[in-house]
């Protein structure tokens, strides 16, 4: 089976110059992304999903998913209004606050960012969870938010991952709390040395051989639908592409890449998708075998077939948005600049919030210890 020359977006010239001004824009965004997160996660987040949490789960999430969603929102924010990047959105028309397994390729670090940009407009953005590499969660800050939102972290040693994934699993399985859960099968970014490596693999076991993403690894995928198909409505698959550059983060926060992002969404119900995990597992397949087709297409003809129509993001909505939690961090900052006790409360948090993120530690309701201690 014939090994195919990789087929990379990752280059070219940059969509905008790094000028000095747009430098400084960048610098002052992510300064006020960083505190923002900061403040949302010492005074709101440790309440909502620790305090709360000790008495219900449920609310503890509903609180969690208000207080952060607000701050998500900041993203599609600056990629859509203050970068301008253009979100197009095709395939099919999903309705919003459904329960959902996701499913999508790795184009490059910052995919996981414009899944939001969909989230936001179906009413999930504080609902959705990623499964990312654990390194991600030691991150400061940014992981210890990761931790509060209940992303699973994983090693991508599956001996290592599957009993930490299939607790934290088991968790989600409440119908009541609206859950996007989102999964990258391929495992790690898009480059053209690990496809090289991908396509190796496919000829040597008589698997596909894809140019576009790499082959999915499939026990992550068949460990999600065996502990919540009961739970879930629907799998999106969905397919990434960039104009005219696959973005870094930094590209991102000051601007200069993607000019569009189009976003490819198909709607899967869960009694289309076979129950045994070898089944599955082809399933899952066959679905990249799709999106490699779908992405030489798109690289010649510049979108993807069947375009959809998703509103706008609303500038006035945004922008009160961005007002509220800007102003809410200047007052929890003044006052714990300002209050010795304050101080120790935030102090108390981080030192909780440390070791908790480390060791994966969340507090169970206090009723249900007392009946499970009583049982």
């Amino acid at each position: 089976m014939a090994v195919l020359t990789p087929a990379s977006s990752c280059f070219g010239a940059k969509y905008k110059a790094l000028a000095p001004l747009r430098i400084l824009r960048g610098l002052v965004c992510l300064l006020v992304l960083l505190s923002t997160a900061f403040i949302m996660l010492v005074f709101f987040g440790f309440i909502s999903a620790v305090i709360v949490r000790l008495f219900s789960v449920r609310y503890s999430r509903r609180a969690t998913s208000f207080f952060f969603g607000a701050w998500l929102a900041l993203w599609p924010f600056l990629f859509e209004k203050i970068n301008k990047t253009k979100v197009v959105f095709s395939g099919d028309d999903v309705p919003s606050r459904e329960r959902i397994l996701l499913i999508a390729n790795h184009r490059t670090e910052v995919d996981w960012m414009y899944l939001w940009d969909l989230a936001l407009r179906k009413g999930c953005i504080g609902y959705i969870k990623y499964i990312l590499k654990s390194s991600l969660m030691r991150l400061p800050v940014f992981g210890w938010s990761f931790h509060i939102l209940e992303f699973i972290p994983v090693e991508r040693k599956w001996e290592a991952d599957e009993s930490i994934m299939r607790h934290m699993l088991s968790t989600f399985k409440d119908p009541q709390d609206p859950l996007w859960l989102a999964l990258f099968p391929e495992g790690t970014d898009f480059t053209d040395q690990k496809c090289l490596r991908s396509q190796k693999y496919a000829a040597e076991h008589g698997l596909p051989v894809l140019k576009n993403v790499l082959l999915p690894k499939t026990k992550g995928f068949c460990a999600c639908l065996q502990e919540l198909r009961e739970s879930l409505t629907a799998v999106y698959d969905i397919t990434i592409g960039y104009k005219h550059r696959c973005p870094s983060f930094l590209d991102n926060v000051f601007g200069v890449d993607p000019s569009e992002v189009h976003i490819h969404i198909r709607r899967i119900p869960l009694d289309s998708i076979p129950v045994s995990e070898s089944e599955m597992s082809t399933w899952l397949i066959n679905r990249f075998q799709l999106k490699d087709r779908l992405l030489s297409k798109f690289q010649i003809q510049g979108q993807f077939p069947d375009p959809a129509t998703e509103r706008d993001l609303s500038s006035v909505k945004s922008i009160l948005n961005c007002m509220t939690i800007v102003t809410v961090t200047g007052t929890c900052m003044y006052y714990s600049f300002s209050s010795v006790w304050f101080k120790l409360y935030v102090s108390l948090v981080c030192a909780y919030l440390v070791p908790a993120t480390y060791y994966n530690i969340r507090p169970q309701p206090i009723l249900s210890l007392l009946k499970m201690r009583s049982n």
